[in-house]
Order: structure tokens, then C-alpha cells, then sequence
């Protein structure tokens, strides 16, 4: 795979709480620079990342629900109608983890299904195409709510699964943090799941080129990082 290949695959990332108009403006220039699949970051920097990358094929995408998936459904939908109309490509939306520990995956897709929905109609209106990534926080799933969660996400008419929003506070027993990112077995078992004409994409913690080398391997079709310079540069 060849760095240009690899740069087509990756969300480049800017989600911290704390970016500012020029945190932005460099992310976008350096997105234009290694013509990276898209640059993701928080719905008030939507707009000037549309206006930024106007002139190139760079997609902008954006969080909905982020970090913690609680957000009424019906806010989740108004937050993707706004980020499409203002401008995004792509919305990540985390899921309602609640309801997956409650085991109504049928709510699950429901919620999935409503935000893709009013996604897309928002989008046909402007007469362009959105793809809705969903974000299962895998860090603190099961193994069988991992894959319950990919088929509601299927089921609902997504576009991708997303491993994690990078935010996430797993703690162990002893209250000790546990990893909160990608892991290559979450994405193997998530790309068996889905199949491979579904979307996977790796994110949280993907930092060298050999870190998203491992998770291609295990089947991302994309890989969400602030890494995005450093991996390619590193690329051999």
C-alpha cells in the first residue's frame, strides 16, 4: 500500500475541546496538503472547514452525540441536519450506550435509523451525498454487543461502524484507567460482522504508522487519528 492509499484512508482528526479557528486552519491545510479522505472535527468548525477545503476533493466530517451518545434522539437529529446543512460530508454519531447494557438493540437501531434518516434528507435538499458513521465506544462493550450493535447499524441503513470517540474513562477494579481506543480485535471482529461492503473505521489512539498497519490488517476501511501527518510521513 502506498502512502498515497494509505492518506486516502484516514480521518484527519481535530476534536479537542480547546481547538481554535487556527488549530483548524492547519488541520485542513495539512488535509489539502496529504489529500487525506476527510478532516473531522466539532460541529462549530463545520462551516469553515467546508469553506476551507471547497477546493479539493477533502470531505468534512463531523461528531454527533459526542462523546457520551446521551443526547436525546431527537437532538442527535437536529445536531446531523444542522452539521449537513452547514456543510459536513460524513457525521459520526455515537450511540446510546445505555440502551446497549439494557440489551434494546430494536432502540439502538431505531435512534441509528432516525439520525440517518434526517441526515439524508437534509442532504438530498442540497443535492449532495452523506455517509453516517456510527461510533460504538467499543472499550466498553462485550463481544456480543459489539456485534449487536454492527447489525443495528446495518440495520438501520449506516455506513460504517467506528470503534471509539478517543474520550472514553474505562477504569479497571482498582479504578486504574484502562485503553480507551482501537483495539485489532475489536476491528477483526467488527469487519466479520459487517462483511465487506460495510465500513470500518478505526479510531482513539492510532499514533505511527505501525498502529494503523495492525488495524488495516484486522480490516479498518478507514483509520480516524490526529496522527494523519506522522503516519504517512513514516509510511515505508
Amino acid at each position: 500500500m502506498t502512502k498515497e492509499e494509505v492518506a486516502k484512508m484516514i480521518d484527519y482528526t481535530q476534536l479537542a475541546p480547546t481547538a481554535t479557528e487556527a488549530d483548524i486552519l492547519r488541520l485542513c491545510d495539512e488535509a489539502r496538503s496529504y489529500s487525506f479522505a476527510a478532516v473531522c472535527v466539532n460541529p462549530c468548525y463545520v462551516a469553515m472547514a467546508h469553506d476551507l477545503l471547497a477546493d479539493c476533493d477533502v470531505k468534512v466530517c463531523t461528531v454527533i452525540g459526542f462523546p457520551l451518545g446521551a443526547d436525546a434522539t431527537a437532538d442527535k437529529a437536529a445536531q446531523a441536519r444542522n452539521a449537513v446543512a452547514s456543510g459536513a460530508d460524513e457525521v459520526d454519531v455515537v450511540i446510546n450506550l445505555g440502551l446497549v447494557k439494557e440489551g434494546d438493540f430494536e432502540a439502538v437501531a431505531d435512534e441509528i435509523r432516525v439520525v440517518v434518516q434526517d441526515s439524508r434528507v437534509e442532504a438530498k435538499e442540497l443535492e449532495k451525498t452523506i455517509a453516517v458513521k456510527v461510533i460504538l465506544e467499543t472499550c466498553y462493550l462485550t463481544d456480543e454487543e459489539i456485534e449487536k450493535c454492527c447489525n443495528a447499524a446495518k440495520e438501520a441503513g449506516a455506513d460504517f461502524v467506528k470503534t471509539s470517540t478517543g474520550f472514553a474513562t474505562p477504569t479497571a477494579e482498582d479504578g486504574s484507567l484502562l485503553p480507551n481506543g482501537a483495539t485489532e480485535h475489536a476491528v477483526s471482529l467488527m469487519r466479520k460482522t459487517v462483511g465487506y461492503t460495510f465500513g470500518v473505521k478505526a479510531s482513539g489512539g492510532i499514533r505511527t504508522a505501525a498502529d494503523a498497519k495492525k488495524l488495516i490488517e484486522a480490516g479498518a476501511s478507514r483509520i480516524g487519528t490526529s496522527s494523519g501527518v506522522k503516519i504517512v510521513d513514516e509510511w515505508a
